[in-house]
């Protein structure tokens, strides 16, 4: 009877903990850039003394899905999207290097390049600092140019030029904080051949009505797990009852 009711009590733990990472990938279905968790289960044997003639049930993620989301033109200077591999190189909230193809890019009020979710755009030598002015152009290559305050409107002034890098999709992890990085916590190298596509954002590469499918199959194995318990429950108060006799 414990055998039964650790199973069913394992594997309904690891459901909601696969309906989290579900969860989360369908709340980030309109992040810009956002790549998709994937989720798995499998089953586990408890090592301990003799054979391990006991499982338990673990729900992990195996990887991310790096497929591209959709490119969709907004007319927005500031926004650039990453046409084919590569990301664009930001500061983490942990002052390391990370990677993302969020690029809905905007100037703080302390003058740093940073995207929607407040990560600093990183250049050729660090954070991004872009002066006051008139205009702000981004070129395919990452290049930004300026148009100073009360210049004419054919002077352009280079400022920086967005780190791009395409890594390979094997050395990525992804964060707790949404951001890539490479698994040996270096740093990738600049790439040249990596373009962007200004006045355009990507998707996320969430498909929603696959979300919505995987969150009522994970419920409904939910409702299977607690329904095993209860049997098992049932099955004990009888074993009980024969054992009065």
């Amino acid at each position: 009877m414990d055998r039964m009711l650790y199973i069913a009590m394992s594997g309904a733990k690891q459901t909601l903990l696969a309906q989290a990472a579900n969860t989360q990938n369908l709340a980030n279905a309109s992040t810009t850039g956002f790549r998709a968790d994937f989720e798995a289960f499998r089953a586990m044997p408890v090592y301990g003394d003799g054979y391990p003639s006991r499982v338990y049930a673990m729900a992990e993620r195996p990887g991310v899905d790096l497929a591209s989301g959709t490119v969709a033109a907004t007319g927005r200077d500031l926004d650039i999207a990453v046409n084919g591999d590569g990301w664009l190189a930001v500061q983490a909230p942990d002052g390391r290097e990370a990677y993302t193809r969020a690029g809905d890019l905007r100037v703080s009020s302390n003058g740093l390049l940073t995207n929607g979710a407040g990560n600093v755009i990183l250049g050729n030598s660090g954070p991004i600092a872009v002066p006051p002015s008139e205009k702000i152009e981004i070129g395919a290559d990452g290049t930004i140019s300026t148009r100073p305050l009360g210049q004419a409107p054919n002077t352009l002034s280079v400022v920086d030029r967005i780190k791009l890098v395409n890594p390979a999709k094997a050395d990525l992890i992804k964060g707790s904080d949404g951001l890539m990085r490479l698994k040996d916590n270096s740093a990738a190298p600049a790439d040249a051949g990596v373009r962007v596509v200004t006045g355009s954002l990507e998707s996320s590469n969430v498909n929603s009505v696959d979300a919505m499918v995987n969150m009522i199959t994970l419920s409904r194995q939910y409702e299977m797990q607690v329904k095993a318990m209860k049997v098992t429950e049932d099955n004990d108060q009888s074993a009980v009852q024969l054992l009065r006799m």
